[in-house]
């Protein structure tokens, strides 16, 4: 069953657009720091997955597939043919599984701190569980911003990591969990070589949910991807790292 995905738009009409999809636990305001920059020569629709946010959740426990159906029922629903794509984290899962299995959809591909393939599986379905019991994605708040984060960052910006943490405890847990258990049975490394949408792979060197390593899988994968590899900065680069990104994002969308 489809998600009726909510969505924000900015930016001007007319203009390319350009998708961004957030991390597991997060809302569209994950792309705030960046989306100004990113808006001024691109029609921005930011969404947020099923289940966070003011998306709703479909019965049943959703694969990865079910998101990336998600994303194509709103292209419908907003007339859009084709667009570029960047997703964070899971938003990155999602958009490698669109390249790859509706390549007419997809101009130009962009997956940051995210991975084809992220075992244990168990480490999954135990925080799924954890959620469920708590009632609460509070539970795992603290752990996980503990990896979102470098320690210089988190004590130099408190005021985002204040934000981000309200933005990680209001996350509906029952949405939560059921992207978790999607990521817990996600396997996209046969899919990659599918995938012709020109693709920018960027990691953080100090990312420790999604090392480089995993960014390489996919570069290696994807015929003619290109790797980016930020020296600082760890999951949530986008905003550790917003000016650095954005840069990279934009010299991506715009090369010929």
């Amino acid at each position: 069953m489809i998600s009726e995905l909510h969505f924000e738009v900015a930016g001007p009409e007319g203009a390319p657009v350009l998708v961004l999809a957030p991390s597991l636990g997060t809302t569209a305001a994950m792309w705030d720091a960046a989306t100004p920059a990113l808006a001024a020569d691109h029609r921005i629709v930011r969404f947020e997955h099923r289940g966070h946010g003011r998306s709703p959740l479909p019965p049943g426990r959703p694969q990865i597939a079910d998101l990336g159906g998600d994303v194509l029922a709103l292209l419908d629903r907003l007339g859009l043919e084709r667009v570029d794509y960047a997703g964070v984290s899971l938003g990155g899962m999602v958009g490698m599984w669109l390249a790859a299995h509706a390549p007419q959809r997809i101009g130009r591909l962009v997956a940051i701190c995210t991975s084809a393939h992220l075992p244990p599986a168990e480490a999954w379905a135990e925080r799924a569980a954890a959620v469920r019991a708590a009632g609460s994605v509070g539970v795992v708040t603290e752990a996980v911003l503990a990896r979102w984060f470098t320690p210089a960052y988190a004590a130099a910006h408190p005021d985002v990591i204040a934000s981000t943490a309200a933005m990680l405890r209001a996350c509906p847990p029952e949405g939560y969990a059921a992207c978790c258990e999607a990521i817990e049975h996600m396997d996209l490394r046969a899919d990659l070589p599918a995938v012709t949408a020109p693709t920018l792979v960027i990691a953080a060197a100090e990312d420790p949910s999604t090392p480089p390593a995993h960014a390489e899988v996919i570069a290696a994968a994807v015929p003619g991807a290109r790797l980016e590899v930020l020296a600082r900065g760890a999951h949530l680069a986008v905003i550790e790292r917003s000016g650095e990104v954005t840069a990279l994002i934009r010299e991506h969308l715009e090369a010929a």
